[in-house]
C-alpha cells in the first residue's frame, strides 16, 4: 500500500469540519429528508442514491479511529473485566455508581485529540459487560445520568463529533450483561456470568424463554442510542464469543433489521461476524477466524459453522483491526502505566492494519476521572505529526518488530 501525500494539520481539521451538513437531531426528520450527516461530507451524491454505500465508501477511506473503554471498572484501575475476573458480586460492584463523577471527561478535548492524531471517527463504550450505561436511558437507573456525574457522556460525545465532522460509533455489549437478571447462565457459556462464590440473589433465569426479557431490554437501549443522538456512523456489538455460545437465543437478523431501519447509513459490526452480513468485521489485534477457538470451547458444530461462514463472508471486506495502547486490557489498568504504546508502536499497528485492508481502531482507557491518559494523548499527537509530515505509514517503512528482526 503506497504512502499518501503528506497532510498538514490545518488540512486535517478543515477536512473534518468543512461542508458540515445541517443535521437535524431528530432521527425521523433527517432520515426522511436524507440530510447528509456531517461526517459524510464529500459523499453527498452517493448518499442520495444509497446512504449505506456512502458510509461504506467513507469508512474505506477513514483509516484511523479512537476507541475508549470507560465505565465503573475504570474507578478500580484493573481493566474492564475486573467484575468477572475477581468474581465481584453485584451488590459489591453496584456501589461504584455512587463514586462515578467523570469530572474530567471532556468530549471537546477528546474529539480535538482525535483530529490531531489524524483520526476520522470515535467509538465509546455505551454499555460494557457490567451493564452500566454512559447514556440517558429509561430502561434502568444504572447509568451515568443518575450517578453523581449527572451527565450523558454518549450525548456529549455525539454532539462534539457532529460539530467537528467526526463519525460517532457506539460500542454496545449485546451478547453479555452480567447484571441483567435474565441473561443466560454460566453453564451455557462461561462468558455470560462471573463465577460467583455464592449464588447471585438477583438472578431470575429459569429457562430459554426468559431470555426474551433481556432481548427486549437490549433492543430498547439500542433504539434509544439510535434515536436520541442524531445520525450515528456505526454500532459495534460485542462479545462475539458469547453469541457463538448460544446463537439460537439471539434474534440477530431482527436486531440488524431494526438498526438499519432506524439509521439507513449506519454501519454494523460484530467482531468477526454473526451472520456475514455485517458491514465490516472488527477482530482484535489481527484478522483471523475464531472457528478454532469456538471448536475448542465445545460450543457445538452449529456454532463452528456460524463462525466459519461469517468470517468467510466478511474477511474480504474493508474491515477494522481493534487494538489497545495498553499491553493487556482495554479499560484503565494502573499497573500498566509506563508500558503503553509509543509513537513507533502505533505507526507499526497502522501500517499492519492497512496491509490487511483494514482501518485501525486504537483504544485508550480513560482514567477514573474520565481524562485521557496523558502518555496516550502525547503519543497520539506524535502520530498525527508524523502523518502530516510523512504521510500514512506503510508496512515497508514500518514492518512489525518480528519482521524487522529478520
Amino acid at each position: 500500500m503506497s504512502s499518501r501525500k503528506p497532510i498538514g494539520r490545518r488540512d486535517f481539521l478543515r477536512h473534518a469540519s468543512a461542508a458540515v451538513a445541517a443535521v437535524s437531531v431528530g432521527q425521523t426528520s433527517w432520515a426522511r429528508e436524507k440530510t447528509v450527516p456531517g461526517y459524510l461530507a464529500g459523499y453527498e451524491m452517493l448518499y442520495t442514491d444509497d446512504p449505506g454505500k456512502a458510509a461504506e465508501a467513507w469508512f474505506s477511506e477513514a483509516r484511523f479511529g479512537l476507541f475508549m473503554h470507560y465505565g465503573l471498572y475504570s474507578l478500580l484501575g484493573r481493566g474492564e473485566w475486573v467484575m468477572y475476573h475477581e468474581k465481584i458480586p453485584i451488590a459489591d460492584y453496584e456501589p461504584l455508581k455512587d463514586q462515578f463523577t467523570a469530572e474530567k471527561f471532556d468530549a471537546d478535548y477528546i474529539t480535538d485529540l482525535a483530529l490531531e492524531a489524524g483520526m476520522r471517527y470515535v467509538n465509546l463504550t455505551a454499555r460494557h459487560h457490567d451493564g452500566f450505561c454512559l447514556f440517558d436511558t429509561k430502561t434502568t437507573d444504572y447509568n451515568s445520568v443518575q450517578s453523581p456525574a449527572k451527565r450523558d457522556l454518549i450525548g456529549e460525545l455525539a454532539e462534539q463529533c457532529r460539530k467537528k465532522g467526526l463519525g460517532c460509533f457506539f460500542y454496545y455489549s449485546y451478547a453479555v450483561d452480567w447484571r441483567h437478571p435474565y441473561t443466560y447462565p454460566r453453564n451455557m457459556g462461561r462468558m455470560s456470568k462471573p463465577e460467583w462464590v455464592q449464588p447471585e440473589p438477583s438472578y431470575k433465569w429459569k429457562g430459554p424463554e426468559d431470555f426474551a426479557k433481556y432481548i427486549e431490554y437490549a433492543h430498547e437501549q439500542i433504539r434509544e442510542l439510535l434515536t436520541n443522538y442524531g445520525p450515528i456512523a456505526g454500532i459495534w456489538f460485542d462479545p462475539i464469543m458469547a453469541y457463538y455460545a448460544q446463537p439460537d437465543l439471539f434474534p440477530i437478523h431482527e436486531t440488524y433489521a431494526m438498526v438499519r431501519r432506524l439509521q439507513p447509513q449506519i454501519l454494523i459490526s460484530f467482531k468477526q461476524g454473526a451472520t456475514g452480513t455485517e458491514d465490516f468485521a472488527a477482530p482484535e489485534r489481527s484478522g483471523a477466524s475464531l472457528a478454532d477457538r469456538v471448536k475448542s470451547s465445545r460450543f457445538g458444530h452449529k456454532s463452528v459453522d456460524i463462525a466459519t461462514k461469517s468470517w468467510d463472508s466478511n474477511k474480504t471486506k474493508h474491515n477494522e483491526i481493534c487494538d489497545t495502547m495498553q499491553p493487556r486490557v482495554w479499560g484503565y489498568q494502573k499497573d500498566d502505566d509506563g508500558k503503553h504504546d509509543t509513537r513507533d508502536d502505533v505507526l507499526r499497528k497502522l501500517a499492519a492494519a492497512a496491509e490487511q485492508n483494514c482501518n485501525l481502531l486504537l483504544n485508550t482507557g480513560p482514567l477514573p476521572d474520565g481524562s485521557i491518559h496523558p502518555g496516550d494523548a502525547e503519543t497520539l499527537r506524535q502520530v498525527g505529526r508524523y502523518i502530516r509530515q510523512n504521510g500514512w505509514p506503510t508496512a515497508e517503512q514500518w514492518p512489525s518488530e518480528a519482521e524487522a528482526v529478520h
